[in-house]
């Protein structure tokens, strides 16, 4: 389920995993998978190094009715949009002890992709560190450095409800590995356990 964090540019907005069939991320009016992101945490730290900056393909979907309704479509009761459509393939669990983050999520890719593709166009957005060090922006969100390190935090946990009997994916697995390989000032006092 996503949650609100604060950003430096937009005040708080939503970010995380919206259905526990699929590890599709939102960050308010843009969609990408899970593995997308770990990997452009690795890059963004590279480009951080040399100033360049790194890009990062995500769906933007701009009208509030084509994301449709979150909580309708989770409810079972108002399926319009991308979300409706995609809680009528992938409905929210009957028994409250299922409703777990699925490390398996990735295999649902194509599936999603299909369709967010009626609802959304893809984009290349910035995803960089400013010079200084001192935010991150990704697309036309601007996050501190702690703010950022909450973000990374509630992928490795599996966001709210945690991923299912702890089992991570491998992507998100290598993400914290090569956190901990490398010294990045960015990152300090993060601690993926």
């Amino acid at each position: 389920m996503p949650l609100a964090f604060e950003s430096l540019s937009h005040g708080r907005i939503a970010f995380g995993f919206f259905n526990i069939e699929s590890d599709m991320l939102l960050l308010e009016k843009y969609f990408f998978f899970a593995d997308n992101f770990c990997k452009s945490v690795e890059k963004i730290i590279n480009s951080s190094k040399d100033g360049s900056e790194s890009r990062c393909q995500v769906w933007y979907i701009a009208k509030r009715e084509d994301i449709g309704d979150f909580m309708g479509a989770m409810d079972g009761i108002r399926f319009i949009g991308f979300m409706g459509e995609l809680y009528r393939k992938f409905p929210f669990p009957v028994l409250p002890g299922d409703f777990k983050q699925k490390p398996e999520g990735w295999r649902t890719q194509p599936e999603i992709e299909k369709i967010i593709e009626k609802y959304g166009k893809i984009k290349q957005i910035p995803f960089r560190v400013d010079r200084a060090g001192e935010y991150i922006q990704i697309g036309e969100y601007f996050f501190s450095t702690n703010v950022f390190k909450e973000l990374i935090q509630y992928v490795w946990e599996g966001g709210y409800p945690k991923w299912r009997n702890g089992e991570r994916p491998e992507y998100v697995i290598h993400m914290k590995d090569w956190i901990g390989e490398n010294e990045i000032p960015l990152l300090k006092g993060l601690y993926l356990v």
